[in-house]
């Protein structure tokens, strides 16, 4: 009898994945961030365009970047997610704080006419990059709180739309389009997936669509980028000239590319190629093959964090697969309004190849979001092991 209980002891000790993760996303992220490290070490070295003088002072700051993200993602993997969901909306009014001091003259720094950027020391980083990680667990909350009463307008739509408002304007202000279409996208689809009703769902699409339309006209060079999106060929040395050279650069990379360090278009031509336009670049140089690899990361990427999501459902966690869910969709969107910028399927805007491109806020941010979705898979195997 003891030898039985010992041996069931045994089994349920084993039968416990305690501390385990999901290997394909640790492997999905992993490679992104290789990847990238390695455009970023290509594209920025030769950092001078006159001279072509070496210089690894990008590459640098981008594995810092990479280390910091590394520890503050190793760091949120251990948090319990109950302590999130009780932050949810202490968080978000940090994040709308963020976004009022960015735009106070003194506090927010101002780059290219746009205040997006808050001086800290001797550093700089972009508040709605953090807003967007905000926006996503704040959603997951609401989602969670009140699934039973979605199919309700006042709860599945205008009280949500109320927020996404307010942090919409403040986005505007700075301004700073790009975000708002993600983050707008990103809660659109957690609400559709939560199950908001359809006509609900379909008409707030459609005020929503009417509205960006009317914040997009409303300025000359916004207009611009959709007319020049058309046809970018009419104006190639103007308004036309970054989706041209981003056309031109994955034209000279063909099926396997030109191969690495080889790009021309980065060196002479291609504004902001580390960073806003490095599927570009990754198609000069490694082909129509590294862009098909990059997707297919991704896409295994989202794949996993969905079968996250649904352990968490499974397990009674609303708020941890709302917000599994809230993350793959706004690095999965991101990623694809980038590839799309770069090949011409969409309008010109600046926005970063999520774990890839050089940048800090952005790096800092998906690697936190990394660290919450392993939180969330390392919680519900925990759950799972104790219900067998």
């Amino acid at each position: 009898m003891a030898a039985r209980t010992g041996h069931q002891g045994v089994q349920a000790c084993h039968s416990k994945p305690v501390g385990r993760v999901d290997p394909l996303l640790v492997i999905s992220v992993a490679a992104l961030l290789c990847l990238g490290l390695v455009m970023v070490c290509s594209i920025t070295i030769p950092s001078d365009k006159n001279t072509l003088s070496t210089s690894f002072e990008s590459l640098g700051s981008h594995a810092v970047h990479i280390g910091l993200g590394a520890v503050l993602m190793c760091l949120l993997a251990q948090i319990r997610m109950e302590l999130i969901q009780r932050m949810s909306r202490t968080l978000f009014v940090f994040g709308v704080l963020a976004l009022v001091l960015v735009l106070i003259p003194g506090i927010g720094l101002e780059v290219n006419g746009s205040m997006r950027w808050i001086g800290l020391g001797g550093m700089q980083f972009q508040p709605s990059e953090f807003v967007k990680v905000i926006m996503v667990v704040y959603c997951a909350d609401y989602l969670a709180r009140n699934r039973e009463d979605l199919h309700l307008f006042r709860v599945g739509i205008l009280k949500i739309g109320l927020v996404l408002g307010v942090v919409g304007f403040l986005l505007i202000m700075e301004p700073d389009f790009g975000t708002l279409v993600i983050i707008t996208a990103t809660v659109a689809v957690m609400m559709f997936l939560a199950g908001v009703r359809f006509w609900h769902f379909i008409c707030s699409i459609g005020f929503g669509a009417v509205l960006i339309g009317t914040i997009l006209w409303m300025e000359s060079y916004r207009v611009t980028r959709v007319l020049t999106f058309r046809d970018p060929w009419a104006d190639p040395y103007g308004a036309g000239f970054q989706l041209v050279q981003a056309l031109i650069a994955i034209g000279r990379g063909e099926w396997f590319g030109t191969g690495l360090g080889n790009s021309i278009q980065k060196l002479f031509y291609l504004p902001h190629a580390d960073n806003d336009f490095m599927i570009a670049i990754i198609g000069e140089e490694l082909g129509a093959v590294g862009i098909i690899l990059v997707l297919i990361l991704f896409c295994l990427f989202l794949v996993r964090v969905f079968v996250i999501s649904r352990r968490a459902f499974n397990m009674n966690q609303r708020f941890c697969g709302f917000l599994a869910q809230g993350m793959g969709i706004l690095i999965a969107l991101q990623a694809c309004v980038h590839v799309g910028v770069n090949t011409g399927l969409l309008p010109t805007k600046g926005l970063t190849l999520p774990l890839m491109s050089h940048g800090g806020s952005s790096m800092l941010a998906c690697m936190g979001m990394v660290g919450l979705l392993l939180a969330i898979d390392r919680q519900s195997r925990q759950r799972s092991g104790e219900v067998r």
